[in-house]
């Protein structure tokens, strides 16, 4: 470390603490654990005892707890944090870890530039904030070797980005997606690479994502239960993709607008958030609550929410359903974590979503017009509604996780059996209701997103494995044995985070689609 770094930490208080956007934030050798629980960096004299080892820089990236994001609010990033630094403490004593809080990209160049005899960086994404695209780049760009590691259900917005951008350039930045700490050891170990004479970043780069990929189990057994899914003819599909309309709430791409209509001849409408609103604060409350009875029958259980909030969700139902109405609408997309916390709307529209998924229209989250689009497209298709997700990957079990708080709970179609589901608050920031459905096992399903801007297609298959129960992030969570190469999967991840998953084998009907669309079709696996 430099005599400028020296100083500058001298002057600052407890690097433990959260220090404000601007100032310097570093783990200083001598100061306690503190608020963060992680054990103070070696001293000085210990140090010199361990020049042989490799000197890593151990970079936590998270926001505040008071912050409303994946995995959620309130979450214990402290504990987290300890018990990733003891494993890879335990695990790799042959490694230096210097561990350090960042919570944005200024912060990440500040600890880096005075990081001069820092010989790598394990970089653990504990939240869906904190050290972004910048922070990689500055890494990748100075040759700087790297560990990436998500945090499942927390940091996954961030790490599937970060990958992706590393594996683009090239940089030597391995990035690791598992729910086992010991391959997150694995791959830290690999660091000591960096000791042997003559040894490069590059050879890092090698060790690591060879042990990584090794960790990764073959493929079991991809036989899936018979679905005979029930396909019209392109034609009849596209006729009735320009007789659909899309409502967009809170939201005005006018380019991404502009392209679905060219594409797909759908016509989408931008709506403000005041006029929703009034239609929620006209809806009949006996009816309201005539819907919340409906969803408490019909539920498995209900969890979080009460009564009150229920009822309020089934008034914001009545006015999406209003809004379509008079715009001869069979789709809406609302900006509802905008429209939520920005004080627009007082109830979220997840039970009606799930309630228009059900029924054969269309319910889309968080204004996503490429979402919306693709579940418009496939419902003309194959008569199935879509589940919008951001996935998630174990690679530990071969698995990608589609994770959200809305999800369909009649995956055949509205003429198909309902599966069971639960009623429960939206995760991220415990308020409101939203839903747990728990999706048929055993079955084969096609993951899939239109992009009209550049007309293109993206697609995946996997068979439907379990339907998991983790207190972080949205509250479904179904996990898929992906069928082809996870890893190209993984790090081939472009194109945004969410993904729309369709319970049936739809590849060959979906290629027959793009190719009358004139969109081109490319596998991800």
């Amino acid at each position: 470390m430099n005599q400028n770094t020296i100083n500058t930490l001298r002057k600052s208080s407890c690097a433990c603490c959260a220090l404000s956007r601007r100032r310097f934030l570093a783990r200083c050798a001598a100061c306690a654990a503190g608020a963060t629980g992680l054990a103070s960096l070696a001293p000085a004299a210990a140090a010199s005892q361990q020049r042989d080892k490799p000197r890593i820089r151990l970079v936590f990236c998270h926001p505040t707890p008071d912050i409303i994001t994946w995995p959620n609010i309130g979450y214990d990033y402290d504990g987290e944090k300890t018990r990733v630094k003891q494993a890879l403490s335990e695990q790799c004593p042959q490694i230096e870890f210097l561990p350090v809080w960042i919570k944005n990209d200024e912060e990440a160049k500040q600890v880096m530039q005075g990081d001069a005899e820092v010989d790598g960086y394990f970089v653990y994404f504990v939240g869906c904030r904190g050290g972004g695209p910048e922070m990689i780049s500055l890494l990748g760009g100075a040759g700087r070797p790297a560990v990436l590691a998500d945090h499942l259900y927390a940091g996954t917005g961030n790490f599937l980005g970060a990958n992706a951008l590393a594996r683009d350039k090239g940089w030597p930045i391995v990035g690791v997606s598992t729910s086992r700490l010991e391959e997150l050891a694995d791959a830290a170990r690999c660091f000591t690479v960096l000791k042997k004479p003559g040894a490069t970043a590059a050879d890092f780069f090698t060790a690591a994502d060879a042990v990584r990929r090794k960790t990764i189990p073959p493929a079991g057994d991809l036989s899936c239960a018979a679905d005979a899914v029930q396909v019209a003819d392109v034609r009849d599909c596209l006729k009735r993709l320009r007789e659909s309309k899309i409502l967009v709430v809170g939201r005005n791409a006018k380019g991404l607008i502009t392209a679905i209509d060219e594409v797909f001849g759908t016509p989408v409408v931008p709506i403000d958030f005041p006029t929703l609103h009034g239609m929620y604060l006209k809806a009949d409350r006996d009816e309201a609550a005539e819907c919340a009875d409906r969803w408490i029958g019909q539920a498995e259980k209900v969890i979080e929410p009460n009564r009150k909030a229920i009822v309020d969700s089934g008034a914001m139902y009545l006015a999406m359903k209003e809004l379509m109405k008079q715009h001869g609408a069979d789709a809406i997309a609302i900006n509802c974590l905008g429209g939520f916390y920005g004080g627009h709307l007082q109830a979220y529209p997840c039970l009606g979503f799930c309630e228009f998924n059900n029924g054969g229209q269309v319910g889309a989250c968080e204004a996503d017009l490429m979402s919306t689009i693709t579940m418009v497209a496939l419902g003309h298709l194959a008569g199935r509604p879509g589940f919008i997700s951001d996935p998630v990957f174990d690679t530990s079990k071969r698995q990608i996780i589609y994770a959200h708080c809305v999800a369909p709970w009649k995956v055949f179609g509205p003429e198909g059996p309902s599966n069971p589901f639960h009623v429960r608050s939206h995760s991220e920031d415990r308020q409101g209701a939203a839903v747990r459905s728990l999706m048929p096992l055993g079955h084969m399903t096609t993951t899939l997103k239109f992009m009209p801007q550049a007309k293109l297609a993206i697609l995946h298959q996997g068979k439907t494995v379990a339907n998991l129960d983790i207190d972080r992030a949205c509250r479904t969570k179904l996990a898929v044995e992906v069928q082809g190469d996870i890893d190209r999967l993984l790090n081939g991840w472009r194109h945004g985070w969410h993904r729309v998953t369709f319970y049936g084998d739809l590849k060959e009907p979906v290629a027959e689609l793009c190719k009358a669309l004139g969109v081109e079709l490319v596998e991800e696996a």
